[in-house]
């Protein structure tokens, strides 16, 4: 058979190899916001000393060289990371009209706090390690957020402590960052922001809270009880990871290589602190539920336990919060075991009040409960009055739904 260019053969040549270049990979337009959401991540995972750039950069599935030319330098994405959320929450409420309810502002910062809860909790403790002018702009931010709630909590319950409950309400919405409960985003959502709703109603004027006792810690009559009890203070004043094995062993008089006959280093000693004060809020719970009967009566002795020592042990309890994510799985693992059989001890009683509540969602309020002590507290500075005592502890029963 022919063909009007010559004969066609029975079988074609195998076609010539391509050679050309293979097309070049295209970079997404939002590669900035990956790395800020797997910074942010990684930050509020490991905490930021321990958050690495290549992890960072594994995430998002760039090398580190190319994370670079986006950040500087560590730090320089940790800013931005820490104001990540207060931007969205003051973008979130721009949107909402100015006469908007208490409840269009909740919704609206529960959308937003609920959809980035895993890389939003960066700002609660991490921006302490912000340089003073960073800081200044994010509390600013803040400060913006806090006064918007505030100014419909006023319109609507026109009581004292208005920024008080709005900071508390914050702090229950602002939970769900802190932990890994599954629920569906719709229930959460709804779940938050009813009590936040209940916080900021919440007539703080005429509180009162059950006294409790709450046991000393004991006294430091050993070498390593010493260690543990002036190490606290250099953690909670100065960060961690900034303060070294020379300065704890300069406390106690001594030299910083005999640190190591009580302690194999300093992540150690975080975590024995940590492990004794969990040790002191149980022997609490213990002593101040014996002879209680009822849900109700056991969630009041709860609530004021918890406010009593969270009071009492600030320093130990923003250290706590602020490094046990960056702890070893070793030593932390233990201390997770300690909150988790703290949490459930206070979920079993909520159901029990609330029959209505399955396990998960009444795991979700007594998260919240936390988060109001926590925001409260820190709004007070801890100034550790028994009116103050009052009030948080009322703000965290409305949190509950009680």
């Amino acid at each position: 058979m022919t063909g009007t260019h010559g004969p066609i053969p029975a079988h074609p040549a195998p076609a010539a190899p391509v050679t050309a270049e293979p097309a070049a990979a295209v970079r997404p337009r939002n590669r900035r916001q990956l790395i800020v959401e797997a910074g942010a991540a990684v930050f509020g995972e490991r905490g930021y000393h321990a958050a690495a750039m290549e992890e960072i950069a594994r995430r998002v599935g760039i090398t580190a060289a190319a994370l670079y030319r986006h950040f500087p330098n560590k730090y320089a994405l940790f800013a931005e990371c820490a104001n990540v959320m207060a931007d969205r929450l003051v973008a979130a409420l721009a949107e909402v009209p100015p006469d908007a309810s208490a409840a269009e502002i909740f919704a609206a910062v529960t959308r937003v706090t609920v959809a980035h809860r895993e890389t939003g909790g960066v700002y609660r403790w991490e921006a302490r390690y912000l340089e003073r002018a960073d800081r200044r702009v994010l509390a600013a931010k803040f400060a913006q957020v806090v006064w918007r709630v505030a100014e419909a909590v006023r319109r609507e319950h026109p009581w004292p402590e208005e920024d008080l409950r709005a900071v508390g309400a914050l702090g229950a919405i602002g939970s769900v960052t802190t932990h890994h409960t599954s629920i569906a985003q719709r229930r959460i959502e709804d779940l938050l922001q009813a009590a936040a709703l209940r916080v900021a109603a919440t007539d703080v004027s005429a509180a009162h809270a059950p006294v409790v006792e709450i046991p000393a810690p004991p006294v430091p009559r050993t070498r390593r009880s010493e260690i543990l009890a002036a190490a606290v203070p250099l953690f909670e004043r100065d960060g961690f990871a900034t303060v070294t094995n020379g300065r704890i062993a300069e406390a106690v008089g001594l030299v910083p290589s005999a640190l190591y006959r009580y302690f194999p280093g300093k992540a150690d000693i975080l975590a024995a602190a940590c492990l004794q004060a969990a040790d002191l809020l149980a022997r609490s719970v213990d002593h101040n539920l014996r002879g209680v009967t009822g849900p109700h009566a056991a969630l009041s002795a709860l609530t004021a336990t918890y406010v009593a020592y969270s009071f009492e042990h600030s320093a130990l309890n923003s250290v706590a919060n602020a490094e046990i994510a960056g702890l070893p799985d070793a030593l932390r693992r233990p201390l997770v075991a300690a909150q988790r059989e703290h949490i459930a001890i206070w979920e079993e009683h909520l159901r029990q009040a609330r029959p209505e509540l399955d396990a998960r969602p009444a795991r979700t309020l007594v998260h919240a409960g936390f988060g109001v002590v926590v925001e409260a507290g820190r709004r007070l500075r801890w100034a550790d009055r028994p009116e103050h005592r009052a009030a948080v502890a009322a703000l965290l029963v409305s949190a509950l739904g009680l």
